[in-house]
């Protein structure tokens, strides 16, 4: 008996791994070939195409279609209706079933209702793709992208917060959790106090307050 949840009216064709806790709601298809980790939870209507690699803890919401070439890392949230493609130059009449693009959303990552991601490009840790944003080339650690095309709008914190200027000494503080961060390099932001693969402590994975507290602050 499989150990994860599958709504009777879903389908998780013979070959498809799905790990434990997992849930696959209303209509969903998972293809054969597709390995999907623990813990995940996919709205209705969610497709996963053979050879798609997923992660444990992550959550797909309604309508999503993950495709074939795309590797999802652990605890990504993937918004309503989101959009991931694997052929930068699709044509009906040309085969490229072959030439599928890889595309990887790295750990952490959130993917806001409606947004495209388009083939080819990697989504960086814990970045945040505002909803509607349309992403057409890499995404470093944390960043914030907005707007069409996507372009750098800040720097999100791990709890999803945006974070606030540096001070003087380039730490911004992340108004939710505290947590310190910094550029180390032009470019790249690191947290100071917790590893990008470390998970969170369990006293900070239960969000208390809503997101229009913290906007004064940034």
């Amino acid at each position: 008996m499989a150990d994860y949840f599958k709504h009777e009216s879903a389908y998780v064709d013979d070959g498809a791994a799905v790990g434990a806790g997992t849930k696959v709601w209303h209509f969903c298809h998972v293809c054969a070939g597709a390995r999907v980790g623990g813990r995940c939870i996919f709205g209705q209507n969610v497709f996963i195409a053979d050879g798609v690699v997923i992660g444990n803890n992550v959550k797909i919401q309604n309508n999503v279609s993950v495709y074939t070439g795309t590797v999802v890392e652990d605890d990504v949230f993937l918004g309503p209706s989101c959009v991931l493609t694997n052929v930068t130059n699709p044509r009906s009449q040309v085969n490229r079933h072959s030439l599928y693009e890889k595309t990887v959303l790295r750990r952490g990552a959130t993917v806001g209702a409606n947004a495209t991601i388009v083939c080819g490009v990697e989504v960086g840790r814990y970045a945040f793709i505002a909803a509607g944003a349309v992403v057409t080339k890499n995404v470093p650690d944390y960043a914030l992208m907005q707007g069409v095309p996507g372009r750098q709008a800040g720097w999100m914190s791990r709890h999803g917060v945006k974070l606030p200027k540096a001070g003087a000494d380039g730490i911004m503080v992340c108004p939710e959790s505290g947590f310190r961060y910094r550029e180390t390099a032009p470019g790249v932001l690191r947290c100071l106090d917790l590893d990008e693969e470390s998970p969170l402590p369990v006293g900070l994975t239960q969000g208390t307050r809503f997101y229009d507290e913290f906007k004064a602050t940034v």
